[in-house]
């Protein structure tokens, strides 16, 4: 990894993007390990992990993740997810982050030196380029190793480094014999999403 000491550092995390490629890959993330692997690459400013949750539901089984995640390191940015019909006539649910994550990093950008974007999501190139412009260099966290691959070309192209997700593993892999109560129950609500 390109990471130097003296960086202050910030990690932006789409919860769902991040969750689809760890499960292509056939693993479960420990987020307290992810958080140690970057805290240990310079100055660790903050992390941020977007995720929507449902409000409808007596108990959401992401709660427990939520909660974790927020009393363990993270800043957690959520809304409520909106409920529509598609023109076919079935229910489908929206949980879109991308604006929260555009204007966090766009504020953030001034005191920070590198991002790391865990999303592979295309339409942040243009979000990359302009805190590039502020002097910012960007890393995205992703996955080339899926058919097809997470992780949208022009995203990759316009990072200053891309990380591919599966070479994290060793670092960053739940150890199954040892899980935390709330990343598995979360592991159960993004497996029904």
């Amino acid at each position: 990894m390109n990471f130097y000491p003296q960086e202050r550092i910030a990690l932006f995390v789409d919860g769902a993007n991040l969750y689809a490629a760890a499960r292509a890959l056939g693993f479960d993330i420990d987020y307290k390990r992810l958080l140690d692997l970057f805290a240990d690459k310079g100055y660790l400013i903050r992390a941020f992990y977007y995720t929507a949750l449902v409000e409808d539901q007596e108990y959401s089984s992401i709660r427990p993740l939520v909660d974790w995640l927020d009393y363990n390191g993270y800043t957690m940015v959520t809304k409520p997810t909106k409920e529509f019909i598609d023109i076919t006539g079935r229910r489908k649910i929206k949980g879109n982050m991308d604006i929260e994550i555009a204007i966090d990093m766009m504020e953030m950008s001034s005191n920070l030196d590198h991002i790391v974007l865990f999303s592979g999501d295309g339409d942040f190139r243009y979000l990359v380029e302009a805190v590039q412009r502020k002097g910012v260099r960007v890393t995205v966290v992703s996955t080339m190793r899926t058919q097809p691959p997470m992780v949208a070309d022009e995203l990759r192209r316009q990072a200053d480094n891309f990380l591919e997700l599966q070479d994290l593993t060793p670092e960053i892999e739940r150890v199954h014999g040892d899980r935390d109560e709330a990343q598995s129950q979360s592991q159960k609500f993004l497996e029904t999403a």
